[in-house]
């Protein structure tokens, strides 16, 4: 019996430390690096904890762009252990009434950023443990109270170096949010009537191509549907306008069509794609990507 209580806790423990902060910070923002933004928002991290590991999602996020970060911390976070703790900022409504907030994923991970639809995607695919207001009455860089407009430095920054230190807890950050995460709307993948809908998340930006939120599993089930041939006739629309329609094949390389001609594929994250071998969909056919970007698939008759 006492060997069995001992292996129980052991177990208890092990689970607490897989999901407990584990001194990693992740920086996410629209800032760019072209001038000292990104770095003092590093200094105020060492400045809390010297030791603590700090690593750089993207700085590149389009100014304002709140859905390409929500995109971008979906692609990223599950590839990171649990207790890495994120910070996110893109915020255009900096020094308002938007919540800042810290959300615990159901995989254990921590994303420090304003509550303003940047947790639209993680939301439904990692799942919301828990949400915390940060207090800055406690969770605020010392003598920055004059400052509206750099939270993600005085206020995420600081907050999230705390967290991963273990300076502070979780149950510290502040109070419970019991309302859910604020989100963007967006066409969540689907499979009726013979078509396949989707969003158009994000451009694979250095070649043009066209990333869908259509997974493979629908992707299998419309596979099921009786065609002739592999021929695509895919529809592309941005706030509920259609701006292409065209054919295609779909093909598990870009080889498998000639120089210049369009194919659909299963991208990195084995989700629909579309592209031009050696060539820019994007581009060519003036499309980009976003929550108000929508696209439908069917065979060809």
């Amino acid at each position: 019996m006492k060997k069995i209580i001992t292996t129980g806790i052991l177990l208890l423990l092990a689970a607490v430390t897989a999901t407990a902060q584990n001194g990693i910070v992740v920086f996410q923002t629209d800032f760019g690096t072209k001038d000292g933004a990104v770095s003092a928002m590093k200094g105020v991290a060492t400045s809390v904890d010297a030791s603590l590991k700090l690593y750089d999602l993207t700085h590149d996020i389009p100014a304002y762009n709140i859905w390409e970060a929500a995109y971008r911390l979906n692609q990223t976070v599950p590839y990171w252990p649990a207790g890495t703790v994120f910070v996110s900022v893109v915020d255009p409504g900096v020094g308002t009434e938007r919540r800042s907030v810290v959300v615990k994923t159901k995989t254990g991970h921590f994303i420090v950023t304003p509550d303003n639809g940047t947790l639209t995607l993680l939301a439904a695919s990692l799942g919301i443990d828990s949400i915390r207001e940060i207090d800055e009455v406690t969770n605020r860089r010392k003598n920055s109270g004059a400052s509206y407009t750099f939270h993600g430095r005085d206020v995420y920054a600081y907050t999230a170096a705390r967290l991963a230190s273990h300076a502070i807890s979780y149950t510290q950050i502040g109070n419970l949010v019991a309302a859910p995460v604020y989100t963007l709307a967006y066409q969540k993948a689907s499979l009726a009537n013979g078509k396949l809908k989707g969003n158009i998340s994000i451009l694979d930006i250095q070649y043009g191509n066209l990333w869908t939120n259509i997974d493979q599993a629908n992707w299998k089930k419309f596979n099921q549907i009786p065609h002739t041939k592999n021929e695509l006739h895919v529809q592309i629309y941005h706030l509920q306008k259609q701006v292409y329609t065209g054919t295609m094949p779909f093909e598990n390389t870009f080889g498998g069509v000639n120089v210049g001609m369009p194919l659909a594929y299963l991208n990195s994250l084995m989700n629909i794609a579309v592209a031009l071998n050696q060539g820019s969909f994007a581009n060519k056919y003036h499309i980009q990507a976003g929550n108000d970007w929508n696209i439908s698939i069917s065979w060809v008759k």
